[in-house]
């Protein structure tokens, strides 16, 4: 429990940060709906000169600008970007970061478990991004209420949306340490976890610009495509159940490889 502690804490800062900079940009964007549905024609007419190619990379075919939960399925693509990122970030230093700064053989020389420290670490972890999770839905929900005007929305795909976050995160977050892990060492998280988010969005826009479903299989970003959420208020189950997969093969292989890994210490 000190281990998890000790952990959480480190991630405070980087937790308000996030969850700060999430919830700004989601009352930022959510406060042009008004302006931007009075013109939502002159919108759809100025967004038809552009590359159909374009479109689809950025989600926004067949985007209803009038509808409050259509203009937040645009918004929502940014915040996967965002919470992509974070999750990876956290996912590569889990145990990077101490064996960066060659202190974990300190931390391994305690009478405790691999398997304990690694399950410990990884709590505080799943708390941070719990908790910038609960940030998007505080300011999600009222963002969206207190713009949408005199506009009605359901909220079943808006809670869809916004429960497809937890399994998201754990996505990028299982991967980034399995990552972490696999490779001899991790000199900057930050790299990585850009490079994870970025590599696996691009891959999403390929995928839908090409029309190609092998790589919409490989991709977290087209597994919780927003627009097909707020389209038929339910998952795509098939593409889910790959990220679900995924987490398991992660988590599973992180602890396996944890358990045999070489610590570097000083010299």
């Amino acid at each position: 429990m000190n281990i998890y502690k000790h952990e959480f804490k480190m991630h405070i800062r980087s937790v308000v940060t996030w969850s700060a900079s999430l919830a700004l940009m989601i009352f930022i964007f959510m406060s042009l709906f008004t302006s931007l549905a009075i013109d939502a024609e002159l919108m759809n007419e100025m967004l038809a000169q552009f590359p159909e190619e374009l479109l689809i990379a950025f989600g926004m075919t067949n985007l209803d600008w009038t509808s409050v939960l259509g203009y937040y399925s645009f918004i929502f693509l940014f915040c996967q970007l965002i919470l992509a990122i974070q999750a990876g970030n956290y996912g590569f230093g889990l145990v990077s970061v101490e064996e960066r700064e060659l202190t974990a053989d300190f931390l391994l020389a305690k009478p405790v478990k691999r398997s304990s420290i690694l399950t410990s670490k990884f709590l505080a972890a799943l708390t941070g991004l719990t908790v910038t999770n609960a940030v998007v839905w505080v300011s999600s929900i009222l963002a969206v209420n207190l713009y949408r005007g005199e506009r009605t929305y359901e909220a079943k795909p808006l809670f869809l949306l916004l429960l497809s976050i937890i399994i998201f995160q754990l996505v990028f977050f299982s991967v980034g340490l399995l990552i972490s892990l696999l490779v001899k060492r991790v000199r900057s998280v930050t790299p990585y976890a850009m490079a994870l988010a970025f590599g696996t969005y691009v891959l999403s826009a390929f995928g839908s610009m090409l029309g190609d479903a092998k790589l919409e299989k490989l991709t977290p970003f087209q597994h919780f495509e927003p627009n097909y959420i707020i389209a038929n208020a339910a998952y795509n189950t098939p593409l889910v159940l790959i990220s679900v997969a995924l987490i398991v093969v992660s988590v599973t292989g992180s602890y396996l490889l944890y358990q045999k890994r070489n610590i570097p210490t000083p010299v």
